[in-house]
């Protein structure tokens, strides 16, 4: 049944009653050549299978398994009998306590499975078992793919030997933990694109904190900066619980910011995050043409459309970098929203391409969330009081950690600041996050910023370096930012074993401009790095 001695693929298949033979075989041809078969008719292709982090065998189908209620179902055995392997069937019961990437509420209860294929297909596996291919359904047919991965004791290079290859094991047996499951950001509205985009759909509320949320993973998802709140802002902020009594005072802060920026106070508003700030100029900013320049963060264009704003997208191309050409802004735009360094693209805009998009009569924003990841801030419009309509966004979350505390702030005119401010609730910011912001003003907190931004930039290089050893990976070279742009074909089932070998990557296709082609990597120490790379080539190897 196995090809040169490798291990064998265990196709998981789920049916509805009267699924036929062909319904069967095309969905699992069609995960066969996901898995890097490239299995056509019955019997045929191998798959790359992994050893000491190089190209060890081969595997092919040994059998199919699923349901013991459905062995006899014609569509399965048809199908198997067609690739010359036997069906195996579970027990409800036993297939119960195999815990799954990707749980629907649909099986569990009509199987008490909370999905047949990928439980079948771990279970038939066995002890050491991936699931290369997780669940893919037609309209009446699941299927998955699983095998059984064999690593020696000498292989050293070996991610497992760095990260226990343990997801995926049968539940129950000892160590095995709860294999990491991909979320959506719950609670959350999708904005698909208009009729003019000519794309697919795009699930503008997703972000990165969704890749990890529930999981013990690596995370390469989420752009903030590890081993932060440091202690002393820690300590301020814990200090400013004394005075949980009163009410918000926002003034030492606000000037904190203004002087840090050189800027009158009346140019300054404070707000719960970024994220707040889109949210108020969508709702008061009186605009009715808005643009948004893409790829970038998609909170700006989930906003504007809450509010009922029609948006128009201006795509910026991976041949031209990712980098802005001011002329494809339509003219009568009134609105342009640009990020700089752009999220997910990691492109660092010259300055004066941005202000060639400024004049009387539009209102420009611009995104700096990740500027202070930037040594000497080069690029920054902050501070600018030249260009009509500016508007620059800064956040303290990423470079400070205080993702949990909501704290940023807006720079612009004091009319567009009074506009702004009129949308607020009262007390929009809390003490604690008060005092973080004038605490992260100070001459020494700026230092320590700069320190870590020249830090990133060594640890993104040694990224890229070792990106660049991957014939399969292409990246966006010009990264500068926290995070990297990388296209790999199939991303999106390179995610999923990534997540089974431990490590979160962000996932592209929510991004306007993308598809599942692209993952965005937040940079991280050297030894996290490298305990990537190897996971990388073993995911990469793993899918043919």
């Amino acid at each position: 049944m196995v090809a040169d001695g490798g291990p064998g693929l265990h196709i998981g298949v789920g049916v509805r009653s009267g699924a036929t033979r062909d319904e069967v075989l095309a969905l699992v041809r069609e995960a066969l050549a996901e898995a890097g078969t490239g299995a056509g008719a019955a019997g045929g292709g191998h798959a790359r299978v992994v050893g000491s982090g190089r190209f060890v065998g081969h595997a092919r189908v040994v059998g199919f398994a699923t349901l013991h209620a459905r062995v006899r179902e014609p569509g399965i055995v048809g199908a198997a009998e067609r690739f010359g392997v036997p069906v195996t069937g579970f027990a409800a019961e036993e297939l119960a306590g195999v815990a799954v990437p990707h749980p629907s509420e649909v099986p569990r209860a009509a199987t008490g499975t909370a999905s047949v294929a990928e439980a079948a297909a771990l279970r038939a596996a066995g002890p050491g078992a991936v699931l290369l291919v997780p669940k893919r359904k037609s309209r009446r047919v699941t299927c998955a793919i699983a095998m059984n991965v064999p690593f020696r004791s000498h292989e050293v290079t070996s991610v497992a030997r760095l990260l226990p290859l343990t997801c995926g094991y049968i539940a129950g047996e000892p160590g095995t933990p709860h294999i990491p499951t991909p979320h959506t950001t719950a609670d959350m509205d999708t904005h698909t694109d208009g009729p003019d985009t000519g794309t697919h759909a795009h699930d503008l509320r997703h972000h990165g904190d969704a890749e990890v949320r529930d999981e013990k993973l690596v995370d390469l998802a989420v752009n903030v900066r590890t081993a932060t709140p440091p202690d002393w802002l820690r300590e301020r902020i814990a200090h400013s619980l004394t005075g949980l009594a009163h009410y918000p005072d926002g003034r030492s802060a606000r000037a904190a910011v203004a002087e840090r920026h050189d800027l009158p106070p009346a140019r300054v508003l404070l707000t719960a995050g970024a994220a707040e700030a889109f949210v108020l100029l969508a709702r008061a900013l009186p605009v009715r043409r808005p643009v948004v320049v893409h790829p970038q963060f998609t909170e700006p264009e989930a906003a504007l459309r809450d509010a009922g704003h029609e948006v128009r997208r201006v795509l910026l191309r991976e041949e031209d970098g990712f980098r802005l050409d001011p002329s494809a802004v339509p003219e009568d735009a009134d609105l342009v929203v640009i990020g700089n360094p752009t999220n997910p693209t990691s492109v660092l805009h010259p300055a004066e391409t941005i202000a060639a998009l400024a004049r009387p009569g539009r209102y420009l924003v611009v995104d700096e969330a990740f500027m202070d990841a930037v040594p000497g801030e080069r690029e920054s419009l902050a501070g600018r009081t030249d260009l009509p309509g500016l508007v620059v966004l800064r956040s303290l979350t990423k470079t400070w950690g205080l993702a949990g505390l909501r704290i940023g702030y807006v720079l612009a005119e004091p009319e567009t600041v009074a506009l702004l401010e009129r949308a607020q609730p009262l007390w929009p910011v809390s003490t604690p996050a008060l005092v973080a912001a004038e605490a992260c003003m100070s001459r020494a907190a700026l230092a320590e910023a700069e320190h870590a931004a020249h830090r990133i930039g060594t640890e993104r290089a040694h990224l890229l370096a070792g990106l660049a050893e991957f014939d399969e990976v292409r990246t966006v070279a010009a990264a500068e930012g926290p995070f990297v742009l990388i296209r790999i074909e199939g991303a999106d089932a390179v995610r999923e074993r990534l997540r089974l070998l431990g490590f979160a990557a962000r996932r592209g296709d929510t991004f306007p401009g993308l598809d599942r082609h692209w993952l965005r990597l937040a940079v991280r120490d050297r030894a996290t790095t490298n305990r990537f790379l190897q996971a990388l080539d073993q995911a990469l190897l793993l899918g043919g």
